[in-house]
């Protein structure tokens, strides 16, 4: 799997963990290991224009997805099964440096939960609806506990 990790945020980022955190939610999609991902780590500035150009929104937002397909394998709807290469993952450590301290963790975990949102976005889920969000939440944090658990083995 060639996860591409480029930060032009400014921000100090631990690269590696959010690299192996991506990994691993790939792997426990299902996604063919020859596929490819890109992340950027952006600055506020970066990410609100992002946001405003494709998404309509104003200001920064914590992460955005833009898929290279509509519908992937592992998706009721999927249309292809040999895609290499998934998508692109904006996140932005400074918006979710503000989301960690609201909720009381790091900002590492913050991030690693982005990227496994953003992931998930690029998969074709959504949480647009609330059978959808239970949906994607219910994948998301089943994905984060189950990595928490192999942080903390013995």
């Amino acid at each position: 799997m060639a996860i591409e990790l480029i930060n032009e945020s400014g921000s100090e980022v631990d690269e590696q963990a959010l690299s192996d955190m991506a990994e691993y939610t790939l792997q426990e999609m299902g996604i063919n290991p020859a596929a490819d991902l890109s992340f950027l780590i952006a600055d506020l500035e970066h990410m609100s224009d992002l946001n405003r150009r494709w998404m309509g929104g104003t200001g920064p937002t914590d992460v955005l997805s833009f898929p290279m397909h509509d519908a992937l394998p592992g998706r009721p709807d999927a249309v292809e099964s040999d895609i290499d290469a998934l998508g692109d993952i904006v996140l932005s450590p400074e918006v979710a440096e503000r989301q960690a301290q609201d909720a009381g963790h790091s900002t590492l975990d913050e991030m690693r939960m982005l990227t496994v949102h953003g992931i998930l976005h690029i998969l074709g889920y959504d949480h647009a609806e609330p059978v959808q969000a239970k949906e994607m939440f219910g994948l998301q944090n089943r994905i984060l506990d189950a990595w928490r658990r192999r942080e903390v083995k013995p």
